[in-house]
């Protein structure tokens, strides 16, 4: 499943353009249409490791968030090229 949602998250930002984010929901809903509650918990997973290998950017507030320490609602970003 976690390449399956990993590829949903590349397709979604690459679908929302340049400096857009996605929420997690969006990336679950792609995967798992019916029972996307149940696949949060492992978007989240993905997202964290993504981010810890610099490939996606976490952001809570329009600000980016510590991938090991962060809570409640966030949204997903792909990296500044110029960063």
């Amino acid at each position: 499943m976690s390449v399956e949602i990993e590829t949903a998250i590349f397709d979604l930002l690459a679908q929302a353009g340049p400096g857009k984010s996605i929420s997690p929901e969006q990336v679950a809903r792609s995967v798992d249409p019916e029972s996307w509650r149940r696949t949060l918990g492992h978007v989240r997973a993905v997202a964290k490791g993504l981010a810890r290998q610099g490939k996606l950017v976490i952001s809570r507030h329009g600000k980016p968030a510590d991938p090991e320490d962060f809570k409640g609602v966030y949204r997903l970003k792909a990296p500044d090229p110029a960063a």
